[in-house]
C-alpha cells in the first residue's frame, strides 16, 4: 500500500512510472524537488498520491505535507495545466486521499481554499487506527478509473488509516450523489450500504468510501 506497491501495480496495468524523492533538508532542495514536481507533471498523463504512510506519516499526517507541497504556486498551476490541457488523471489512496480533500481536488476538481463545511476526512469513531480487509460497492462508475467495472460490484480489500471518517453534510452529500461522483461505500456482507461499525469501520458518512471530482478524472479512497 506504499508508492512502490503502486508502481509495480501501474506497471502491470501497462504504464510507464517514475518516484521521485522530496527533498528538504535545505531551501534548495525544497526549490529543486518544486521544479522536478512540475517537469515531471509537464510530462505525465497521470499524478498518483499514494498511502501506506507516506514519509513516515509525519508531521501529524504525510497528508498536510503533501497538501502543502502542492499549493506551491508552481506545482499549482502544474496541476491546473495538467487537469484542463493535457487530459491528465488524478489518483489519491489514503494519505493521498486525504491531501486531494484538502486540497479541494475532490470534490471540486481544482485547487482552492476549502470552507468549514466542505467535505472531509476525520478520526475513526473508534479514537484509533484500524487495519483490515473490508468490502467495499461501486456506486458510480462514472469515472475513467472505474470503467471496467460495473454499478453493484463488490471488492474485498485492505484498509490501514487512523483518519478514515469521511464527513459531509446533508446536502453536500444529496449534490455528491446526484453528480455520480459518491465512486465506492462501505457494505455488509450482503453488498448493502451500511453504518455497521463491523462493516464500515471508520464510520463515513453514507457509508462513502471514495469520491471522485465532477468529471471523474480525479479519484480518491481509503482503502488500498
Amino acid at each position: 500500500n506504499c508508492e512502490y506497491d503502486l508502481q509495480r501495480a501501474f506497471e502491470k496495468a501497462g504504464a510507464n512510472t517514475n518516484i521521485e524523492v522530496f527533498k528538504n533538508l535545505t531551501y534548495k532542495d525544497i526549490e529543486d524537488s518544486i521544479e522536478t514536481i512540475v517537469k515531471q507533471i509537464k510530462q505525465s498523463q497521470i499524478i498518483m498520491l499514494p498511502g501506506g504512510f507516506s514519509a513516515g506519516d509525519e508531521p501529524d499526517g504525510s497528508a498536510k505535507f503533501m497538501a502543502t507541497v502542492f499549493r506551491n504556486p508552481k506545482v499549482a498551476e502544474a496541476v491546473n495545466e495538467f487537469l484542463t490541457k493535457q487530459d491528465g488523471l488524478m489518483l489519491g489512496i489514503c494519505n493521498g486521499f486525504q491531501a486531494l480533500i484538502k486540497l479541494g481536488l475532490v470534490p471540486f476538481g481544482e485547487i482552492r481554499e476549502t470552507s468549514i463545511d466542505a467535505p472531509t476526512l476525520t478520526y475513526n469513531n473508534i479514537g484509533r487506527h484500524q487495519s483490515k480487509i473490508v468490502r467495499t460497492r461501486i456506486a458510480s462508475n462514472k469515472s475513467p478509473w472505474l470503467a471496467a467495472t460495473e454499478v453493484g460490484d463488490t471488492h474485498s480489500i485492505a484498509i490501514s488509516h487512523g483518519e478514515g471518517k469521511f464527513v459531509v453534510s446533508e446536502e453536500e452529500a444529496k449534490e455528491l450523489f446526484a453528480n455520480g461522483q459518491v465512486a465506492t461505500q462501505y457494505t455488509d456482507l450482503d453488498g448493502n450500504p451500511t453504518m455497521n461499525g463491523e462493516f464500515n469501520i471508520n464510520g463515513s458518512s453514507y457509508a462513502i468510501e471514495g469520491i471522485t471530482s465532477v468529471d471523474g478524472k480525479i479519484f480518491g479512497k481509503m482503502g488500498h
